[in-house]
């Protein structure tokens, strides 16, 4: 009774990702299907809720009259809009997965689905710019659920299938910032669009109340599967082993098993380290995702690319489909041949060549025109570094989900990397775009100044990248004592 008590003990405290070599000796551990479709299902909320307002905010702003008919401001409020989801929700994730280490991932996820159900139909009732403000920033307060979504991840795998997990999870988040913004686009203002099915006074109060009721009820249908079919991963210690632990023995034996506070968890290297890298990352990337539309919008002579709303629809739309596909059919491929770090390496590189491409595209353009076959050709390599780029999403998240000091402190550490994930999101656009317009009113490089600004922004990415260790951290063959920073 007691060595299997003390086997489970030393189970918890063990490393969260082994070694290569012993994940190569181990015979791959099979994903319990079921509690990974919930978590994917999970996965899907929240893009296609944060995401589903971008086709008709505009529109709403100005129909609200909240830029007292000066049409110059509306993207002003709507970029605000659109930045408070990540702005409040870096207030409260680390709060929310540091709750789930504690009182279980279950209760946590359920909060988190109620509070996004709730805060959506409160912004398609909103008529006023405050009750917009105050439905938006419900729904990042309300929602911790990104970062308690990671360490059930790594909880329901192993080191012999964790890569298969975790690169399900980019996926179906570009699944649903796909079904979204289609969602938003195409429910809104219903009485214009489906007169004989919404020609009530209701829906001519509230033109975009029916996006937010059919995005809120999918998020109802994945609150009601969790309630019922999910189980909980992160269960309370029983009794007889809180007995055990007391013994001094097994405490010389065995790592700490109680939740890291966050003072400590901060002088934790590898949480530090895997955790910087996230941050640069996603950094990066919303810069990408801000600048791309943008560039493909503004004339040629301002360097842009001058294409249509369609066409930029279309080549978006490619982005995250490519990037779903690759990531589905080889990313476990890849990283189980080459390895988490050399594959991050590889992706966060591509930064430099992709905001690289961007003056390259332009100047293309110019000469040959923005329909020519030139421009097409430079736009898919585009699309496809991006898509191979994504790549460094899934590796990185596998490096926090090691990084952590025991499987109690998983959700805290997870919290920690979107807290600080959400603060760079809410920064990255509004920086990037506003390089942008400052290099062409400055014609700094020929306008092109944004660009290098953040191709070298990338080169100290591609530096801190190469800081990560060969393999995964591995707590059971080295002392808690040297993960953390001397200062």
């Amino acid at each position: 009774m007691m060595s299997d008590v003390l086997n489970d003990r030393i189970d918890e405290g063990t490393p969260l990702l082994a070694s290569n070599g012993e994940s190569k000796a181990r015979k791959r551990t099979p994903l319990p299907k079921q509690q990974i479709g919930i978590v994917l299902l999970l996965q899907i909320c929240e893009p296609i809720t944060s995401q589903s307002i971008y086709p008709y905010i505009n529109a709403l702003i100005s129909e609200l009259d909240i830029t007292g008919g000066d049409e110059k401001k509306v993207g002003y409020y709507a970029g605000l809009i659109e930045s408070l989801f990540f702005a409040t929700e870096a207030l409260t994730v680390l709060q929310w997965s540091r709750a789930s280490d504690r009182v279980g991932r279950k209760p946590v996820l359920l909060i988190g689905l109620i509070g996004i159900t709730l805060s959506m139909l409160s912004f398609g009732l909103s008529r006023t710019f405050w009750a917009l403000v105050i439905s938006r920033c419900l729904t990042g307060l309300l929602n911790g659920n990104i970062g308690v979504m990671k360490s059930v991840m790594g909880e329901l795998t192993d080191s012999t299938n964790r890569a298969e997990g975790f690169a399900l999870m980019p996926v179906v988040w570009g699944f649903g910032a796909t079904v979204g913004p289609l969602l938003g686009g195409s429910l809104s203002r219903p009485q214009e669009r489906f007169p004989s099915y919404f020609g009530g006074s209701f829906w001519k109060t509230y033109p975009y109340f029916l996006p937010c009721l059919v995005t809120s009820s999918y998020v109802l249908f994945a609150f009601l599967i969790t309630l019922f079919f999910f189980k909980e991963t992160n269960p309370k210690r029983k009794p007889d082993e809180r007995l055990l632990i007391e013994d001094q023995d097994i405490t010389k034996r065995c790592p700490h098993d109680d939740p890291v506070p966050l003072r400590e968890l901060l002088r934790v290297y590898p949480v530090i380290l895997s955790v910087s890298n996230y941050v640069v990352l996603a950094f990066l990337n919303i810069a990408v995702c801000a600048l791309l539309p943008l560039f493909l919008a503004m004339p040629l002579h301002i360097g842009g690319l001058n294409f249509d709303p369609p066409s930029i629809g279309y080549i978006i739309g490619a982005y995250g489909a490519a990037g779903a596909i690759f990531q589905a059919f080889y990313f476990a491929r890849i990283v189980n041949y080459f390895g988490e770090r050399k594959v991050f390496i590889y992706a966060i590189s591509l930064f430099i060549p992709v905001f690289l491409s961007f003056p390259l595209i332009n100047a293309t353009a110019l000469r040959f025109g923005n329909q020519s076959g030139q421009v097409w050709f430079l736009i898919v390599v585009l699309l496809a570094m991006l898509a191979i780029m994504d790549m460094a999403y899934g590796t990185i998240f596998m490096f926090i989900t090691a990084s952590a000091p025991n499987k109690r402190s998983l959700g805290a550490t997870n919290g920690l990397s979107q807290t600080t994930v959400s603060i760079a999101r809410a920064i990255g656009p509004a920086l990037s775009t506003s390089l942008f317009s400052y290099s062409v009113e400055k014609n700094l490089l020929g306008g092109y100044a944004v660009y290098a600004i953040f191709a070298s922004l990338s080169c100290f990415a591609l530096r801190l990248a190469t800081r990560l260790p060969e393999k995964v951290w591995d707590w059971e063959d080295s002392s808690s004592a040297s993960h953390v920073a001397s200062t």
